[in-house]
Protein backbone atom coordinates (compact mmCIF):
# COMPACT_ATOMS: atom_id res chain seq x y z
CA UNK A 1 0.00 0.00 0.00
CA UNK A 2 1.46 3.29 -0.64
CA UNK A 3 1.24 6.55 1.59
CA UNK A 4 -0.96 8.44 1.56
CA UNK A 5 -1.35 11.00 3.64
CA UNK A 6 -4.32 12.53 3.04
CA UNK A 7 -6.10 9.24 2.67
CA UNK A 8 -4.78 8.18 6.57
CA UNK A 9 -6.56 11.47 7.40
CA UNK A 10 -9.82 10.61 6.24
CA UNK A 11 -10.00 6.97 7.48
CA UNK A 12 -9.41 8.85 10.58
CA UNK A 13 -12.15 8.83 13.71
CA UNK A 14 -13.90 11.90 14.06
CA UNK A 15 -12.34 13.12 17.05
CA UNK A 16 -8.94 12.52 15.39
CA UNK A 17 -10.26 14.82 12.48
CA UNK A 18 -11.63 17.57 15.32
CA UNK A 19 -8.33 17.60 16.89
CA UNK A 20 -6.54 17.73 13.25
CA UNK A 21 -8.77 20.79 12.74
CA UNK A 22 -8.12 22.29 15.51
CA UNK A 23 -4.39 22.08 15.11
CA UNK A 24 -4.97 23.83 11.85
CA UNK A 25 -6.32 26.70 13.17
CA UNK A 26 -3.59 27.04 15.68
CA UNK A 27 -1.07 26.84 13.46
CA UNK A 28 -3.01 29.17 11.10
CA UNK A 29 -3.45 31.65 13.91
CA UNK A 30 0.23 31.42 15.36
CA UNK A 31 2.08 31.84 11.80
CA UNK A 32 0.07 34.99 10.94
CA UNK A 33 0.66 36.37 14.84
CA UNK A 34 4.49 35.38 13.91
CA UNK A 35 4.57 37.64 10.95
CA UNK A 36 2.65 40.29 12.58
CA UNK A 37 4.95 40.77 15.30
CA UNK A 38 8.08 40.19 13.54
CA UNK A 39 7.20 43.61 11.75
CA UNK A 40 5.79 45.48 14.68
CA UNK A 41 8.91 44.58 16.59
CA UNK A 42 11.31 45.40 13.94
CA UNK A 43 9.48 48.27 13.20
CA UNK A 44 9.42 49.51 16.97
CA UNK A 45 13.31 48.80 17.44
CA UNK A 46 14.34 50.52 14.32
CA UNK A 47 12.00 53.40 15.42
CA UNK A 48 13.39 53.24 18.87
CA UNK A 49 16.76 53.59 17.80
CA UNK A 50 16.64 56.38 15.64
CA UNK A 51 14.29 58.59 18.52
CA UNK A 52 16.85 58.03 21.02
CA UNK A 53 19.75 59.45 18.35
CA UNK A 54 17.69 62.40 17.70
CA UNK A 55 16.90 63.12 21.13
CA UNK A 56 20.40 62.71 22.15
CA UNK A 57 21.57 65.52 19.62
CA UNK A 58 19.03 68.03 20.10
CA UNK A 59 20.32 71.54 21.61
CA UNK A 60 17.59 71.56 24.51
CA UNK A 61 14.75 69.27 26.44
CA UNK A 62 12.18 71.06 24.44
CA UNK A 63 13.68 70.53 20.77
CA UNK A 64 14.54 66.84 22.02
CA UNK A 65 10.56 66.51 22.52
CA UNK A 66 9.44 68.24 19.53
CA UNK A 67 12.00 65.67 17.31
CA UNK A 68 9.89 62.90 18.96
CA UNK A 69 6.74 64.39 18.05
CA UNK A 70 7.37 63.72 13.64
CA UNK A 71 7.14 59.83 14.55
CA UNK A 72 3.98 59.44 17.12
CA UNK A 73 4.04 55.61 15.97
CA UNK A 74 7.25 55.28 17.89
CA UNK A 75 7.33 53.58 21.59
CA UNK A 76 9.22 56.56 22.72
CA UNK A 77 6.26 59.09 22.10
CA UNK A 78 4.31 57.78 24.59
CA UNK A 79 7.24 57.70 26.98
CA UNK A 80 8.17 61.34 26.62
CA UNK A 81 4.64 62.59 26.73
CA UNK A 82 4.06 60.75 30.11
CA UNK A 83 7.46 62.39 31.19
CA UNK A 84 6.48 65.60 29.58
CA UNK A 85 2.88 65.84 30.80
CA UNK A 86 4.45 65.08 34.80
CA UNK A 87 7.07 67.41 34.68
CA UNK A 88 4.34 70.16 33.25
CA UNK A 89 2.25 69.05 35.75
CA UNK A 90 4.77 69.10 38.38
CA UNK A 91 6.44 72.64 37.69
CA UNK A 92 2.33 74.05 37.57
CA UNK A 93 2.30 73.04 41.63
CA UNK A 94 5.54 74.66 42.44
CA UNK A 95 7.72 71.24 43.55
CA UNK A 96 11.30 71.62 43.76
CA UNK A 97 13.30 70.16 41.67
CA UNK A 98 14.26 67.22 43.68
CA UNK A 99 10.23 66.12 43.69
CA UNK A 100 10.16 67.24 40.43
CA UNK A 101 12.61 64.57 39.09
CA UNK A 102 11.07 61.85 41.35
CA UNK A 103 8.09 62.53 39.85
CA UNK A 104 9.08 62.50 36.16
CA UNK A 105 11.50 59.02 37.11
CA UNK A 106 7.68 57.19 37.91
CA UNK A 107 6.04 58.76 34.86
CA UNK A 108 8.78 57.37 32.57
CA UNK A 109 9.02 53.72 34.29
CA UNK A 110 5.48 53.18 33.78
CA UNK A 111 5.38 54.65 30.32
CA UNK A 112 8.02 52.11 29.46
CA UNK A 113 6.35 49.00 31.47
CA UNK A 114 2.94 50.30 29.37
CA UNK A 115 4.84 50.36 25.88
CA UNK A 116 6.16 46.68 26.82
CA UNK A 117 2.76 45.62 27.64
CA UNK A 118 2.14 46.73 24.46
CA UNK A 119 4.29 45.46 22.39
CA UNK A 120 4.23 41.85 24.25
CA UNK A 121 0.73 42.19 23.93
CA UNK A 122 -0.83 38.17 21.89
CA UNK A 123 2.73 36.88 22.74
CA UNK A 124 0.87 34.51 24.88
CA UNK A 125 -1.25 32.56 22.27
CA UNK A 126 1.99 31.91 20.93
CA UNK A 127 3.14 30.44 24.38
CA UNK A 128 -0.51 28.77 25.11
CA UNK A 129 0.34 27.19 21.02
CA UNK A 130 3.71 25.90 22.32
CA UNK A 131 2.36 24.64 25.74
CA UNK A 132 -0.38 23.12 24.19
CA UNK A 133 -0.15 21.78 20.48
CA UNK A 134 1.31 18.52 21.53
CA UNK A 135 -1.01 17.28 24.19
CA UNK A 136 -3.79 17.93 21.90
CA UNK A 137 -1.91 15.93 19.11
CA UNK A 138 -1.42 13.19 21.84
CA UNK A 139 -4.86 13.58 22.56
CA UNK A 140 -6.05 12.81 18.99
CA UNK A 141 -3.44 10.21 18.69
CA UNK A 142 -4.60 8.18 21.96
CA UNK A 143 -8.10 8.43 21.09
CA UNK A 144 -7.55 7.40 17.31
CA UNK A 145 -5.18 3.98 18.57
CA UNK A 146 -8.74 3.42 20.80
CA UNK A 147 -10.30 3.30 18.44
CA UNK A 148 -8.57 1.36 15.95
CA UNK A 149 -7.87 -1.38 19.01
CA UNK A 150 -11.75 -1.13 19.38
CA UNK A 151 -12.08 -2.08 15.82
CA UNK A 152 -9.26 -4.82 15.84
CA UNK A 153 -11.25 -6.16 18.74
CA UNK A 154 -14.60 -5.96 16.48
CA UNK A 155 -12.70 -7.72 14.23
CA UNK A 156 -11.03 -10.48 16.18
CA UNK A 157 -7.73 -10.67 15.09
CA UNK A 158 -4.50 -9.54 15.74
CA UNK A 159 -2.50 -9.22 12.99
CA UNK A 160 0.30 -6.54 11.87
CA UNK A 161 -1.36 -5.41 9.17
CA UNK A 162 -4.90 -5.20 10.49
CA UNK A 163 -3.13 -3.15 13.64
CA UNK A 164 -0.57 -0.95 11.76
CA UNK A 165 -2.71 1.34 9.61
CA UNK A 166 -5.20 2.24 12.06
CA UNK A 167 -2.04 3.33 14.89
CA UNK A 168 -0.09 4.67 11.73
CA UNK A 169 -3.35 6.80 11.31
CA UNK A 170 -3.82 8.03 15.08
CA UNK A 171 0.27 8.74 15.06
CA UNK A 172 -0.61 11.72 12.46
CA UNK A 173 -1.90 14.30 14.98
CA UNK A 174 0.72 13.53 17.31
CA UNK A 175 3.11 14.84 14.46
CA UNK A 176 1.01 17.31 13.56
CA UNK A 177 1.05 18.65 16.74
CA UNK A 178 4.66 18.69 17.09
CA UNK A 179 4.68 20.74 14.18
CA UNK A 180 2.62 23.14 15.28
CA UNK A 181 4.41 23.83 18.73
CA UNK A 182 8.09 23.77 17.10
CA UNK A 183 7.81 26.79 15.03
CA UNK A 184 5.82 28.67 17.89
CA UNK A 185 8.43 27.86 20.14
CA UNK A 186 11.11 29.08 18.45
CA UNK A 187 8.71 32.44 17.34
CA UNK A 188 7.99 32.90 20.87
CA UNK A 189 11.83 32.57 21.68
CA UNK A 190 12.76 35.23 19.16
CA UNK A 191 10.33 37.43 19.91
CA UNK A 192 11.33 37.27 23.63
CA UNK A 193 14.65 38.32 22.50
CA UNK A 194 13.32 40.91 20.76
CA UNK A 195 11.78 42.14 23.62
CA UNK A 196 14.52 42.37 25.77
CA UNK A 197 16.10 44.41 23.36
CA UNK A 198 13.68 47.35 22.45
CA UNK A 199 13.73 47.21 26.57
CA UNK A 200 17.36 47.94 26.72
CA UNK A 201 16.38 51.08 24.16
CA UNK A 202 13.34 52.12 26.54
CA UNK A 203 15.20 52.04 29.62
CA UNK A 204 18.34 53.93 28.38
CA UNK A 205 15.68 56.60 26.51
CA UNK A 206 13.89 57.27 29.63
CA UNK A 207 17.37 57.49 31.80
CA UNK A 208 18.74 60.05 28.70
CA UNK A 209 15.23 61.89 29.26
CA UNK A 210 15.31 62.18 33.10
CA UNK A 211 18.98 63.48 32.57
CA UNK A 212 17.75 66.23 30.43
CA UNK A 213 15.44 67.10 32.80
CA UNK A 214 17.85 67.83 35.36
CA UNK A 215 20.24 69.58 33.22
CA UNK A 216 17.14 71.65 32.13
CA UNK A 217 15.87 72.21 35.96
CA UNK A 218 19.45 73.28 37.00
CA UNK A 219 20.01 75.76 34.52
CA UNK A 220 16.99 77.48 35.14
CA UNK A 221 17.06 77.33 38.47
CA UNK A 222 18.49 80.53 38.38
CA UNK A 223 15.14 82.17 36.98
CA UNK A 224 12.41 79.83 38.95
CA UNK A 225 11.16 82.75 41.03
CA UNK A 226 10.10 84.84 37.85
CA UNK A 227 8.37 81.75 36.12
CA UNK A 228 10.24 78.80 33.92
CA UNK A 229 9.22 77.94 30.54
CA UNK A 230 7.45 75.04 29.93
CA UNK A 231 7.79 72.14 27.81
Amino acid sequence: MEFSFLQMISNASLIAKLVLALLVIMSITSWGLMIQKAVSLSSAYRRAKSGIERFDSSGSLREAVKSLGADPISPLYFIAHQGVHEFNRSKELGNDSAIIVDNVRRALRQGVASELARLQNSLSILATTANTAPFIGLFGTVWGIMHSFHSIGMLKTASLATVAPGISEALVATAIGLGVAVPATVGFNIFMGKLSQIDTLLVNFAGFFLNRVQRELNAQRPVQRTGATEL
